[in-house]
């Protein structure tokens, strides 16, 4: 079992930025890859990034490329997201997810992620 808790969303002014954090408790957080997802409101979830256990590889959807960054700390049990040079369309509720399957790919697709967070509000005002 792996335990997911976001944190730093708020509302921004476009141009601004925010770094959202998600905490993990569980299995060893070390082991496996992470993700940022996205849903905003009558919209499907949508990927936004992804992380290798180690934080060697990083992977980003085209829309937030240049303007975010996924790290992580393995020794804090935490994975972030930098988020600069926000837009309105970016205004969403955030999550972040680990996949458990070991895969050599990070992956896009929600489904391939086994934990989720409860998500945060990130509301960006033009």
């Amino acid at each position: 079992q792996v335990q997911l808790v976001e944190s730093g969303g708020g509302l921004v002014q476009a141009g601004g930025r925010l770094r959202l954090s998600c905490a993990a408790s569980g299995r060893a957080f070390s082991t496996y890859a992470m993700g940022w997802f996205r849903q905003a409101p009558g919209k499907e979830r949508e990927f936004v990034a992804a992380i290798s256990w180690s934080g060697g590889r990083t992977y980003y959807t085209d829309s937030v490329k240049g303007r975010f960054t996924i790290s992580r700390d393995n020794a804090k049990n935490t994975v972030y997201l930098q988020m600069n040079s926000l837009k309105p369309e970016d205004t969403a509720v955030y999550y972040c997810a680990a996949d458990m399957s070991r895969s050599r790919y990070l992956r896009e697709n929600q489904y391939d992620y086994d934990y989720w967070g409860q998500g945060t509000q990130v509301t960006v005002s033009s």
